[in-house]
């Protein structure tokens, strides 16, 4: 009686294990998945908005090649109708240097000095936005672009003006006399 008393049990051991196989298998069909939500630091937003500002700059240019007569005005000379000087050209290339240098800034600049010049020069890119519009009626690809940076510049200066705030090591630890 021993032996079947034995047997019995290593058959009820192993119905056991088929049914919690069974119930792993059907659990891991009907579980949902997850995915991944990594939180990214302030400074990645900022360098990524401006990385983003700087590219719609750059395509509206690119893109502006292609309307009829643009090409002939600046093998004449003209842009926008600004004559092509080194003046004309070292402001263009000023714009779209600080951009490029806003994404390298927000990565390295420390989180006090970072916020505001984020926010300062986020707030300094609207108007120049604009004007880059201005003078370019029936031109919907401009409008559009305009839209797009000033929606990237207005996330700059928000993630930069709610910047997470921590609180510092000195002032949560108390001091006590070494009496």
């Amino acid at each position: 009686m021993h032996a079947s008393a034995s047997s019995n049990a290593t058959r009820e051991l192993e119905d056991v294990k088929v049914m919690e196989k069974e119930k792993t298998m059907h659990a891991s069909r009907h579980a949902t998945r997850e995915l991944e939500d990594v939180k990214v630091h302030v400074k990645l937003k900022l360098a990524g908005l401006w990385a983003s500002v700087m590219f719609m700059f750059v395509y509206v240019d690119v893109i502006g090649f292609y309307r009829p007569g643009v090409i002939k005005e600046i093998l004449a000379g003209f842009m926008w109708k600004f004559e092509i000087t080194q003046t004309v050209l070292v402001a263009g290339i000023a714009l779209m240097t600080v951009p490029s240098l806003m994404v390298f800034l927000s990565l390295a600049l420390p989180a006090r000095a970072n916020r505001w010049t984020n926010i300062v020069v986020a707030s300094l890119f609207v108007p120049a936005s604009i004007f880059n519009v201005i003078g370019e009626p029936g031109v919907f690809y401009f409008w559009g672009a305009l839209i797009v940076e000033l929606a990237l510049l207005a996330l700059a200066i928000r993630y930069a003006w709610t910047w997470p705030a921590t609180e510092s090591r000195s002032a949560s630890v108390p001091i006590t006399s070494a009496a």
